[in-house]
């Protein structure tokens, strides 16, 4: 019997023994994966929590539902893998053996790594990258009376990258619905050269906060958080004050993959950007957000590798080439307040483009442009994630990204 262990049951990795359990015989394989609880976390609705749009409950659901017969949920801690030995130890002792192993244990946010950043957290200074920080900022707006209000992003890259841009949109909508927008300063303060990290789309995102009289702090590198004089100070000793600092800490994989010697500096697993196989280790992958691929780390991402992942394994355990080649396909909607969203398409070489997705000259999504069409897909999608994504289904979506629909613009 021949062993699959999949670490973290999130996005990627549930998808992954699902697509996967129908096509390994159970006779043959076993497959178990491994999570620290048994609640799985719709994490592109945290945005919505700080404005009223979702509550706390609406984006959290039982793991087990999601796992399909014949797969072992494992609950428990992950000390570390042991890779010479094919082996995981987990916190409480227990000793997970496998033939193959899967990473897909995420991203986190980190304020403990930028001085001052936690010293302050759930008082003046917040996150909506976290349930329990998205919570706590719903409560803080509910009673803030205004001010200079900092949106900030400390370093790239991070789970779903225009997230940061769109609360900013949607806290400029919140306070103009809120008749309090004339009493909120708002400052999106960003380590890039302008809103966004491709060209066309930066020009796009960058207007539009301009529109809304939202200031922009390009190339600030923080260096700290000083929590008593409510101040970001970057390297090159820049100081932006705040009343209320919404930050982006920086994002890092598990401690267990440093534990382990299987990451880089930021614990992500080093692969192959177009198989997931592991770089060091010929029977690991690493998946999803888990890995060091220079894609957006965001659902759609894993959902595009994941539809190709499949066929890949099965060549490689059977000792075949494999020829899917991932392409680093990502989409994201944006949301930008006021009932309308943006979508943008791209992958590894090309940057988002405007056009139309997914029928060329059709849509029904138009790309980098605001339309209320692209607002309900995003709201749609979490009844996606939950009934098609995660269940492993079929979506009638390209894993590759197509230029079809796409219009090039040449940069003045």
């Amino acid at each position: 019997m021949r062993k699959l262990l999949v670490l973290g049951a999130g996005t990627a990795g549930t998808m992954a023994v699902n697509k996967l359990r129908p096509r390994l015989d159970a006779a043959q394989w076993s497959i178990t994966i491994v999570d620290q609880d048994d609640v799985h976390h719709y994490q592109p609705g945290y945005l919505f929590i700080p404005f009223g749009i979702y509550q706390p409950h609406e984006v959290t659901k039982p793991r087990h539902r999601f796992i399909p017969d014949g797969v072992d949920l494992v609950l428990g801690t992950i000390e570390r893998v042991v890779p010479e030995d094919n082996k995981v130890l987990l916190a409480d002792g227990r000793e997970l053996g496998y033939d193959f192993l899967v990473i897909a244990s995420g991203t986190s946010p980190r304020p403990d790594q930028t001085p001052g950043m936690a010293d302050d957290m759930g008082g003046n200074v917040h996150e909506f990258y976290t349930l329990e920080g998205a919570t706590r900022l719903a409560e803080k707006l509910k009673t803030w009376e205004g001010g200079k209000l900092v949106v900030q992003l400390t370093e790239m890259p991070i789970k779903c990258p225009v997230a940061p841009l769109e609360f900013t949109f949607l806290a400029d909508a919140f306070f103009t619905e809120q008749g309090m927008r004339d009493r909120v300063e708002i400052t999106y303060v960003t380590p890039l050269e302008g809103a966004f990290t491709k060209p066309v789309a930066s020009r796009h995102l960058g207007g539009m906060l301009e529109e809304r009289k939202i200031q922009l702090e390009p190339d600030f590198m923080v260096e700290s958080v000083d929590a008593e004089a409510r101040k970001l100070v970057s390297f090159d000793e820049r100081e932006v004050p705040y009343d209320l600092l919404v930050t982006i800490p920086i994002n890092m994989g598990a401690d267990f993959v440093a534990r382990s010697g299987l990451g880089d500096d930021l614990n992500y697993v080093p692969v192959d950007k177009e198989t997931l196989l592991s770089t060091a280790y010929d029977n690991i992958f690493a998946v999803g957000d888990a890995s060091n691929i220079p894609a957006s780390k965001a659902g759609s991402v894993a959902h595009f590798a994941m539809d190709l992942f499949p066929d890949n394994f099965l060549r490689h355990v059977q000792g075949l080439p494999m020829t899917e080649k991932f392409d680093g396909h990502a989409n994201c909607f944006i949301e930008s307040g006021h009932g309308k969203g943006l979508l943008i398409d791209f992958n590894y070489d090309t940057e988002p483009l405007p056009g139309k997705y997914p029928l060329p000259g059709v849509g029904p999504f138009s790309l980098l442009k605001e339309t209320e069409l692209n607002h309900w897909g995003k709201l749609m999608f979490r009844w996606m994630y939950w009934n098609l994504l995660l269940p492993g289904k079929e979506l009638p979506l390209p894993a590759l990204m197509s230029m079809a629909g796409k219009q090039v613009e040449e940069l003045s």
